[in-house]
């Protein structure tokens, strides 16, 4: 095989590869992006959340202490109350804010 010729078959063998593994991300990131999601409240850490920090926050990555109630962050729908949260009044995450023990 001449040296053109290998460099010929290694960009492309190269190409398939990054192809295939391109096609195998998008296709994971498609399933996710149509899974069922819930807000969950109390479950984020310190900077973490999602969403919903309380008065003088903007949003997502305001949250002031690990676990705020008013803080939440999204779940798979279905595991938010089986979520620890120390703060929570069950110990575990909630589908509404709460004021933090």
């Amino acid at each position: 095989m001449t040296q053109s010729r290998a460099i010929q078959t290694t960009t492309a063998a190269a190409i398939a590869l990054a192809l295939g593994a391109a096609l195998t991300l998008g296709n994971t990131a498609v399933a996710g992006e149509g899974a069922a999601k819930e807000k969950c409240y109390g479950i984020a850490l310190k900077g973490k959340n999602d969403c919903a920090a309380g008065p003088g926050t903007s949003c997502a990555g305001t949250s002031k202490v690990d676990y705020q109630g008013n803080a939440w962050k999204y779940v798979p729908a279905g595991t938010c109350e089986k979520t620890a949260s120390p703060t929570s009044p069950t110990g575990q995450g909630q589908l509404a804010a709460f004021k933090a023990m």
